[in-house]
């Protein structure tokens, strides 16, 4: 590794720690002609399947946009940021797993909506309403129906979608 100080081609590691959480190593280095010392930091460069959108224009996949999906589905729901963290982790592992390096958004939209119907029904519904475009309340009666016939139970924590009404 080059000295970023001097150029110099001659740099030795004086220190390594796993940082990240495993994610990252980070390297203390020290340079052979200048003796200034800097650190490196090396991670897996994991490539990501770029998005089809639906008007056919390619998209690079990026975290920060899945993320805030989930944020804004979640909204106001008793959802924690580690089910956020999972389900972002779990949806990125499923796609590097992806043997096309191409993926239709529409693909991923129905990956994100099957991690809510685990986490929160209402965030579910809240993204499936903006993500299939509902056009009136019958749409949403269908969805939240089908929903129900889907999973019978709640995940722990969820709160009922129609409350005590629904068994009356």
């Amino acid at each position: 590794m080059h000295c970023p100080f001097c150029q110099h081609d001659d740099t030795r590691v004086i220190d390594t720690r796993v940082v990240e959480e495993g994610m990252a190593i980070r390297r203390r280095r020290e340079c052979g002609q200048c003796g200034e010392r800097f650190n490196t930091y090396e991670s897996a460069d994991l490539k990501m399947p770029t998005l089809i959108k639906s008007n056919g224009r390619r998209e690079a996949f990026e975290e920060r946009k899945l993320r805030t999906s989930f944020e804004r589905a979640v909204q106001k729901r008793p959802v924690t940021g580690e089910q956020i963290d999972a389900a972002v982790h779990s949806i990125m592992h499923r796609l590097l797993r992806h043997t096309d390096r191409e993926i239709a958004s529409r693909q991923l939209g129905i990956l994100v909506m099957d991690e809510l119907k685990k986490i929160d029904q209402v965030a579910y519904v809240r993204f499936a309403s903006v993500y299939r475009k509902f056009q009136d309340v019958e749409e949403f009666r269908e969805e939240i129906a089908r929903l129900e016939r889907d999973l019978p139970g709640l995940a722990e924590g969820q709160l009922p979608l129609l409350g005590d009404a629904a068994k009356s």
